[in-house]
């Protein structure tokens, strides 16, 4: 996914970005059932977003999501390296 062209990563930068999300990442369980996604099977993510008390959920699917999920901004991965890592991009 990171090689995509349109995130414009640089090459030998990739697993700079990927061990910035591992080292400040957790893993949830979500404890609680959602209905808000117009994709059922995109429910997962909002629960897990919900149960993490996350900033920013990441997809490249946009139309699936709200904007928002109460204090969840949900935004492009390319919005999101402009966030964690604009080194990162050409």
């Amino acid at each position: 996914m990171l090689a995509r062209p349109e995130l414009r990563i640089r090459k030998g930068l990739r697993r700079q970005l990927l061990q910035l999300i591992g080292n400040r990442s957790h893993l949830v369980s979500a404890t609680r059932r959602v209905e808000a996604a117009i994709d059922p099977d995109d429910n997962i993510f909002l629960e897990c977003a919900d149960a993490a008390g996350a900033d920013y959920l990441v997809t490249g699917n946009q139309k699936h999501f709200p904007k928002f999920w109460k204090k969840t901004k949900v935004i492009t991965p390319r919005e999101f390296v402009s966030l964690v890592a604009p080194h990162l991009i050409k």
